[in-house]
């Protein structure tokens, strides 16, 4: 049984580590030799207790959107300046170059600006990379029930959704809670039952969005960003915590680089992990996707990245309590198995 892999994460993924100087127009790119443009740059300060930015080609430069709050679209000219070749450009704002801080931003190649995509009901500008499972997509609300074309060619795991125009929360709709719950972003809330997604699981073309404002104000412009899984490069899924240090093991198929993961059931904060940061096991260095604080190391933080997927090393509720239910989105380093063999048959 055949199916397409992919060997190289980056060139679809990137994480940067850097120290800011504090110069205007300073250009960071990636440690690899290859070029990767980040169509979403999602930016934090690891020693700078300030916003979670992204950045994306299809809204355009100087357009920041800060994860940990609520807020609209804001206009800068000195935080990312420029999503570039191999990388991109900071200018002299402390969120992302103060001297001597410290930083680190994630990238995701997608398609550049995008173009128009009609298989919804709403007409959307797409900027997609059906090989990684990644889109960005830009669309008017009409305050009527709808369908937005995401371009995936597959059936989107994971969609983000946020009002650019005024102040409203991050929604994210995920596979393992359902078509009916919602989960945000930007606080710590549980998952709640909701029919912002109009109890309608996405297909390979649209994703559903109901009347209400929080996806769909009627004029107000809303980015969304999808995730399809892909073979070797990203799983997206759920786990049960056993709440036992020696944790529970989820398995993706390949060596994480990335893990964003959350209890969906409690009042909790997202944790965000990567391999650049925490290059040797344990896992213990985190940002809070929901939260300014700076960059916090705890063993009761605690995750594996093995092989072939991931391992909790941790009995604290918000990493692995016993019952609880987590969702995660992961990218990977590496792939096993072979061109022939699925990977879940190994």
């Amino acid at each position: 049984m055949a199916y397409t892999t992919i060997n190289k994460h980056t060139d679809y993924f990137r994480t940067k580590i850097y120290t800011g100087n504090g110069s205007d127009d300073r250009n960071i790119t990636w440690d690899e030799s290859s070029n990767m443009q980040p169509d979403m740059l999602w930016s934090k300060g690891r020693s700078v207790a300030d916003h979670h930015s992204i950045y994306d080609a299809v809204r355009g430069a100087g357009k920041e959107l800060r994860v940990a709050e609520s807020g609209a679209e804001y206009d800068r000219t000195n935080n990312i300046q420029a999503l570039q070749t191999n990388g991109f450009q900071v200018g002299t704002d402390a969120q992302v170059n103060g001297n001597n801080s410290l930083y680190v931003s994630w990238g995701l190649s997608a398609n550049g600006a995008g173009s128009a995509n009609t298989d919804g009901t709403i007409s959307s500008t797409v900027s997609v990379n059906t090989t990684a499972g990644f889109s960005i997509v830009k669309y008017t609300g009409t305050g009527s029930n709808a369908t937005v074309g995401h371009g995936l060619g597959a059936v989107p795991k994971m969609v983000i959704v946020k009002d650019r125009t005024t102040t409203r929360n991050w929604f994210v709709y995920h596979n393992s809670i359902g078509n009916a719950n919602r989960l945000k972003l930007d606080d710590t809330s549980a998952s709640g039952s909701s029919n912002v997604w109009n109890n309608t699981t996405p297909t390979s073309s649209v994703f559903s969005i109901d009347s209400q404002v929080y996806t769909n104000a009627s004029g107000n412009n809303f980015i969304a960003y999808c995730f399809a899984e892909k073979t070797g490069y990203s799983k997206i899924g759920s786990f049960i915590g056993n709440g036992n240090a020696d944790g529970t093991f989820i398995y993706t198929g390949f060596k994480p680089a990335f893990i964003l993961v959350r209890a969906s059931n409690l009042t909790t904060n997202w944790h965000l992990y990567d391999n650049k940061r925490d290059p040797i096991n344990p896992a213990d260095i985190i940002l809070r996707a929901n939260s300014t604080n700076t960059e916090a190391t705890n063993s009761e933080f605690a995750y594996d990245f093995v092989s072939n997927g991931f391992k909790a090393r941790s009995s604290g509720s918000e990493f692995n309590g016993s019952g609880n239910t987590f969702i995660y989105y992961a990218v990977g380093q590496s792939v096993v198995g072979s061109n022939n063999v699925p990977c879940n048959a190994r």
